[in-house]
């Protein structure tokens, strides 16, 4: 059973910096698509970064330059850096795992197969 658990959020001032963590168990092998969205209430879930299995990486638009996703394929650990937050960064982060390769921005809008219980990122001004 493949489960995913995220840490590292918290609330921090405006133009701080978090590092989010998801630790997988149960992936199959490194082969994966991971990634993490996040979610504000009332509003649609937003993908803000994936890595292929290649390592190439996909950003949104609203983060790149201030968010980088890196993986330790070894450990099936995932990571998001956050920079330069903003108090519109706040939301529940979830990390994300799909066996799919998935270079694109179309990625950052489809499914995924794995799902994590999400961690809180709450920036103030």
């Amino acid at each position: 059973q493949v489960r995913l658990v995220e840490s590292g959020g918290g609330s921090v001032q405006a133009g701080g910096s978090l590092s989010l963590s998801c630790v997988a168990s149960g992936l199959t092998d490194s082969m994966y698509c991971m990634g993490w969205f996040r979610q504000t209430p009332g509003k649609k879930r937003e993908g803000v970064a994936i890595i292929a299995r290649d390592s190439i990486t996909t950003y949104a638009d609203s983060v790149k330059g201030r968010f980088t996703i890196s993986k330790d394929n070894a450990n099936q650990i995932w990571y998001l850096q956050i920079n330069s937050l903003k108090p519109e960064d706040t939301a529940m982060y979830y990390c994300v795992a799909d066996p799919s390769y998935c270079v694109g921005s179309h990625w950052l809008h489809r499914g995924y197969n794995y799902w994590g219980y999400g961690t809180q990122v709450t920036v103030s001004s």
